[in-house]
């Protein structure tokens, strides 16, 4: 008996450290680092180019203001580039909502014209002004698709509506005109590119600027006021920007 439980015991020491043995040490895992959770609050500026469409809706006056013609719409179109910058909110988790301010400056080629004189003209849109606001929604964490609206103001220049020998017999002057606008676009990161470019971003958007009816009197050779076009434009834009938002890293957020 006595040997039976030396042996039990033997075996029980044994055991154990043979299992001690297979156990490795207790290692220590460093938690992994904080991730840095993009946030879409801030400021941010952008530039870009884009091609515009232009149609005005005119018809001619007289001196007393009575209609002589029926409207008809001309038409053009031209390149532009353009400037900005903003302010965004992120809110509820996947809105955003923001202010900004941005210019366009180029030669969007439109053309009036007075059918009693059987002439017509360049009419160029040179210069859009715009403040407004956006409302947009992240379909990505760095995907925003949005819609905007606001003020605009653009900068039109005069016509020769008729010309002898390069001598201008009949022209309009430029005017400026206060407006409207809409429309919509998508602003997305860089990075969806494969780009390391943290704060960079390209937007595409679309606009239609509606601007106040103008009428222009129509000035001779002589410098004697005749006739007089109304006009009334409607620019259309589609523009591409790159964007630099200048808090894009955002809070750190500590995700184990």
């Amino acid at each position: 008996m006595r040997k039976l439980v030396v042996a039990l015991t033997a075996i029980a020491a044994f055991s154990s450290s043979a299992l001690a043995a297979d156990l490795s040490p207790r290692t220590y895992t460093k938690a992994p680092p904080p991730v840095m959770a993009p946030s879409w609050t801030g400021f941010y500026l952008f530039g870009g180019g884009g091609y515009g469409i232009f149609d005005s809706n005119t018809f001619v006056r007289n001196a007393a203001g009575t209609a002589l013609t029926i409207g008809q719409t001309n038409g053009g179109d031209g390149y532009f580039g353009t400037v900005g910058g903003g302010y965004d909110w992120q809110f509820s988790g996947s809105w955003v909502a923001g202010i900004f301010a941005d210019a366009q400056f180029g030669s969007i080629r439109g053309s009036e014209s007075d059918l009693l004189l059987g002439a017509s003209g360049a009419l160029k849109d040179r210069t859009n002004v715009a403040a407004g606001a956006r409302l947009g929604y992240l379909v990505a964490p760095n995907v925003l698709s949005y819609v905007n609206g606001g003020y605009s103001y653009g900068q039109f220049s005069g016509s020769t509506l008729l010309s002898v020998g390069g001598a201008p017999l009949a022209t309009t002057t430029s005017f400026n005109r206060n407006g409207w606008f809409v429309g919509g676009g998508v602003e997305n990161s860089l990075n969806i590119f494969g780009i390391t470019a943290p704060g960079w971003f390209m937007k595409t958007e679309y606009r239609a600027a509606q601007y106040d009816r103008a009428t222009l009197p129509e000035t001779s050779i002589a410098g004697v006021v005749g006739n007089s076009i109304s006009t009334k434009p409607l620019v259309e834009t589609v523009s591409t920007s790159l964007v630099y938002r200048f808090n894009w890293t955002g809070p750190v957020v500590a995700k184990y």
